[in-house]
């Protein structure tokens, strides 16, 4: 089975346009998709803690990967480009919870902000005692500092490409 590409639509040809014409020093930084982005990732690491896997795993799964390779990935080629050279599995998965992450946002997340739904306090109480944050401090200190170079071509396929 072909998995077709998915930046041809609209959405990722302006992502193209974002990313060609950005100047970096002036990106702000959105609360809103902040926000989105850490509930997300704490959701993962909650799910992985709940079905036994290891702090180092956690870390690694749901932080360092994110912040050491996928974000400047992303940032430099674009969310696209990313699933695409990703594994068939990681393809097929970001396919299939794609339209579901896309109606959560849409239709739940975004109403309840524009509505200005009270804050759950508790929840933001749970990221704070959260165990993970001793668990990352932890990771970070006995790895090496990283800096992935995203400007040189890194493979025969994005060559290609």
């Amino acid at each position: 089975m072909i998995i077709g590409k998915i930046d041809g639509t609209f959405t990722w040809k302006i992502g193209e346009k974002v990313r060609a014409s950005r100047v970096e020093e002036n990106i702000p930084l959105n609360p809103t998709t902040a926000g989105i982005y850490i509930a997300v990732m704490m959701a993962q690491i909650d799910i992985l803690k709940r079905n036994g896997h290891s702090y180092s795993e956690i870390v690694n799964e749901s932080v360092i990967e994110a912040v050491d390779s996928l974000c400047p990935y992303m940032h430099y080629k674009g969310v696209s480009f990313m699933v695409d050279n990703c594994s068939r599995t990681a393809r097929l998965g970001s396919r299939k919870w794609a339209p579901r992450f896309d109606y959560i946002l849409e239709q739940l997340a975004y109403p309840a902000l524009d509505s200005n739904t009270p804050i759950k306090t508790d929840l933001i109480e749970a990221f704070k005692s959260n165990t993970v944050h001793a668990a990352v401090s932890a990771c970070c200190e006995l790895r090496p500092y990283v800096d992935i170079s995203l400007f040189a071509e890194s493979s025969m396929l994005e060559r290609v490409m």
